[in-house]
């Protein structure tokens, strides 16, 4: 990565431009961090302290004085700034955390159902040892769908349902959901087992499926989310939100990463020169690096690592997977930009021979969890999201 970009993507602000955009002085920004309202990182051998950016502007938001901190935070504003309160995941120096867990360390051990529970109340209770559900009536009518309009279909059917926004509706809206994208009966079984079972995943695939539904679980206020948070404070029911965070991730530039990702290195691998096969792609097929770089990981997607981690310690056993690795190592120096989790679910699909669109319900299957998390502490807030525009348009037209 160049230096330009990291400085484009770095989060962190000085002193003098934190105290910019609060509107204060220097004096009153060390008095904010001592009464404990910013807080303030080391910048490595430097001594000075820096301030994270989504702190400052989250801080200037509250003050709400547009003459001083306020009009400049907004118009400072990026993409993956925060909007919403929430104490269910957000992301510090380059770890994702739920609830304050590292997502990374729940995913040498943890199953979706436990990383549900953690995020829907902090682990109190196992929300998984009711029954499965029955599977709603018609979702076997569309068995030529893809996966995803399949599952959206099902939280369609569901909204006429007594199914309200609570903690015991999650567990068979997820399992509903994982039927109607493996296009099977609702199950009780682990959730990453019924995706290997579907898939005729051996028990090192069923392993990598189960750490990546942990480490895809929730991301802080990303579109999806953002968009169950919506319809959930407008007191429609669960299955509806839910189906506002698929509708959200079906976008190319949200969902549809990983099957970019996949397009990429399918070429490669079919190409008699990788680089050239890839520098292509990304010059006339796809602008925007599919599988590459995330604004809120300047240093690397965490997520990404563990997976092609695993996937590194794995390729002794699968042959094309070595070749997939290669790929996207290539990919990586020509973009001089670490991999994204799109690129790991691309390369896990490919991989195994799973159906194409597998790393999407993957990650459709895994942000459930989240969404519902965040759709129940919407509701539980009584607070319509309800912004306010900005107009740009012309004045007093005749």
């Amino acid at each position: 990565m160049t230096n330009a970009t990291m400085a484009a993507m770095n989060n962190d602000l000085s002193a003098p431009d934190a105290a910019r955009l609060l509107g204060v002085s220097l004096p009153t920004l060390y008095s904010y961090v001592s009464r404990g309202l910013l807080a303030s990182v080391s910048n490595g051998a430097s001594r000075r302290k820096r301030y994270p950016q989504e702190d400052v502007l989250r801080l200037a938001a509250r003050k709400n004085d547009a003459k001083r901190g306020g009009q400049t935070a907004v118009a400072a504003m990026h993409w993956g700034l925060p909007v919403l309160e929430t104490r269910i995941s957000h992301i510090l120096d380059g770890r994702l955390l739920y609830r304050g867990c590292d997502a990374a360390a729940l995913a040498r051990h943890a199953t979706l159902e436990m990383t549900a529970s953690l995020l829907w109340d902090d682990g109190a209770s196992d929300y998984f040892q009711q029954d499965a559900p029955a599977q709603p009536p018609g979702l076997a009518s569309a068995p030529d769908a893809p996966p995803l309009a399949r599952a959206m279909l099902a939280m369609a059917m569901l909204t006429t349902a007594d199914m309200p926004h609570s903690l015991q509706s999650g567990p068979a809206a997820m399992r509903i959901l994982a039927a109607a994208l493996l296009q099977t009966a609702p199950s009780a079984l682990p959730l990453h087992r019924q995706l290997a079972q579907a898939w005729q995943a051996d028990a090192q695939q069923s392993a990598l499926l189960r750490a990546a539904l942990v480490l895809l679980a929730d991301h802080e206020l990303n579109a999806s989310t953002f968009a169950v948070r919506c319809v959930a404070s407008t007191g429609a029911s669960l299955p509806a939100a839910l189906g506002a965070g698929l509708a959200a991730l079906s976008g190319d530039k949200h969902g549809g990463g990983s099957a970019a990702a996949r397009c990429m290195l399918t070429q490669a691998l079919a190409a008699p020169d990788a680089r050239v096969a890839i520098a292509t792609f990304y010059t006339a097929i796809a602008p925007e690096f599919a599988g590459f770089g995330h604004p809120l990981y300047p240093l690397g997607d965490p997520r990404a690592a563990y997976l092609l981690g695993i996937l590194s310690a794995m390729s002794r056993g699968y042959p094309q997977l070595h070749a997939i690795l290669a790929a996207c190592a290539t990919a990586g120096e020509l973009l001089e930009v670490k991999p994204n989790a799109d690129l790991a679910l691309a390369a896990m699909e490919l991989a195994f021979g799973w159906p194409e669109g597998a790393g999407m319900s993957v990650f459709a299957l895994a942000r459930s969890a989240g969404w519902i998390a965040h759709a129940i502490e919407q509701a539980d807030s009584a607070v319509l999201i309800r912004p306010r525009a900005r107009y740009i348009g012309r004045h007093q037209r005749d």
